[in-house]
């Protein structure tokens, strides 16, 4: 039976997909076809699903954490039933303890429904091809090896009274983001909006976790933004997303106790080359004559991309070779044609953009050397061209990290790693007492032996 590729609402594309060179993925041409309707019909709606009303904002990040009162008879009714245990918790009653577990559950089941489904319908467009069979495979023994460390994170996830989960800041599906408050509610923090990677299609706002946490024992807020992947959405609905996302952060973050004059922006992977497309697109706008805009460039201090790539031309053949086949890449991107604007490096070079590059803020990009994914030139040679247009930029190379070393592997290791302590004292820079905090900063905690490192490192699909 053969298999399908998603539609896009670009007429050109189908010509550009057909005479696609993959050998697995070939489209379906009946016109009865449900998936030509998957973009606006067949995605999960979040008006089906059993989901949590979002916690409303509170007017300051002390008030935000308080917990709901509860009536004083049966508090103690409960610690008289309950004396001895109660002397160790005074806090927790069997009314909480129901209430973290019919959130858990809500949670993760409206959340797992709609990743699994969302990853079935993928499945039917991806075919059989064996190199994506051997990715999958991979991943399966990597997620195996790295398991003691997700079990960790996924439980900091759902039960740290440091996170506020799934505020809403849009009205499309998955138009939600994660919030990771530091301890320390003194003082207004700087802020890190991050987008997830997960190469367009697999994307997801808890992937930032880990990174969330870490830095939140740093002193710095955290909002992990969610957006709409392939096949729910196309690269225009990731961007609007993310752009949208960025607006409610600088908007609003001051209500969690954020600093609206330190905020950074961050992404990791595809995440990284959204975000590039964001502040790109966003400076276009701003030169231009009458545009409105919902937030400006000039709140963001520097982005921050990390194992990125910046230029679709240099990448398509490559992600090819590796199972991500070209003609689900150009179902992505939509079309060929549309490359050349979703190419942060290509796109600073175009002379009609006016003074655009003059608004962009300060770029940093890391990445790893022996990164197969996306190869490390990719961030090397989008600093250059930015150096070239006048934009404040430099790439900083980790030796013989892949794709996953520096977000993943590194993290879980414990201790310090060099792409987190560049991280770090580039958003605290100008802070000298923050800058003496990170010098006395304990090492982080390891949460995966070293022997599944690496292993782990060895048999990474990315």
């Amino acid at each position: 039976m053969p298999s399908q590729i998603f539609p896009t609402s670009n007429r050109s594309l189908d010509s550009a997909v057909s005479t696609s060179s993959s050998a697995f993925i070939r489209p379906k041409e009946d016109e009865n076809d449900p998936s030509v309707s998957l973009l606006d019909h067949s995605a999960p709606s979040f008006r089906d699903m059993s989901l949590k009303p979002p916690l409303p904002r509170a007017s300051s990040f002390t008030t935000s954490r308080n917990k709901p009162s509860r009536p004083r008879h049966s508090f103690n009714q409960k610690r008289r039933r309950r004396a001895a245990s109660q002397d160790s918790f005074p806090y927790v009653s069997d009314h909480t303890d129901t209430a973290i577990r019919s959130s858990f559950g809500r949670d993760v089941a409206a959340e797992t429904f709609l990743l699994t489904r969302l990853g079935f319908k993928l499945l039917g467009y991806l075919g059989v091809g064996y190199k994506w069979i051997s990715r999958f495979l991979a991943l399966g023994c990597y997620a195996l090896l790295l398991f003691p460390g997700f079990i960790q994170v996924g439980y900091y996830y759902f039960f740290s009274s440091q996170i506020r989960r799934s505020i809403v800041y849009g009205d499309k599906p998955r138009n939600r983001l994660d919030l990771y408050l530091p301890k320390n509610s003194s003082g207004p923090k700087p802020v890190v909006a991050f987008i997830t990677g997960g190469a367009w299609i697999i994307g997801y706002k808890a992937w930032g976790t880990l990174l969330g946490q870490q830095l939140s024992e740093r002193d710095i807020i955290v909002a992990c933004i969610d957006y709409r992947n392939f096949p729910q959405g196309t690269i225009s609905d990731m961007i609007a997303d993310s752009s949208q996302g960025i607006a409610f952060v600088c908007n609003n973050i001051a209500e969690y106790g954020g600093d609206p004059n330190r905020i950074y922006l961050m992404g990791q992977s595809a995440g990284a080359h959204i975000a590039a497309c964001v502040i790109v697109e966003q400076a276009i706008k701003e030169a231009g004559e009458g545009e409105s805009t919902s937030w400006s460039l000039s709140q963001i201090k520097t982005y921050f991309g990390l194992s990125g790539g910046y230029n679709l031309f240099n990448l398509v053949d490559h992600f090819h070779s590796r199972g991500l086949y070209r003609s689900i890449f150009l179902s992505i991107m939509e079309g060929e044609e549309s490359l050349k604007r979703f190419s942060p490096e290509v796109m600073v070079q175009d002379p009609n953009i006016g003074n655009a590059n003059s608004l962009l803020p300060p770029v940093v990009l890391f990445h790893g050397t022996g990164d197969y994914s996306i190869p490390s030139d990719a961030s090397k040679t989008f600093a250059e061209t930015l150096k070239k247009v006048g934009v404040t930029a430099e790439s900083i190379m980790y030796e013989g990290k892949t794709h996953t070393d520096v977000f993943l592997q590194d993290p879980m290791r414990g201790g310090k790693d060099d792409m987190f302590e560049d991280l770090v004292g580039y958003i605290h820079a100008g802070d000298a007492e923050a800058r003496a905090r990170d010098a006395v900063a304990p090492p982080r905690r390891r949460l995966v032996p070293e022997c599944m490192l690496k292993l782990a490192h060895s048999v990474s699909p990315f």
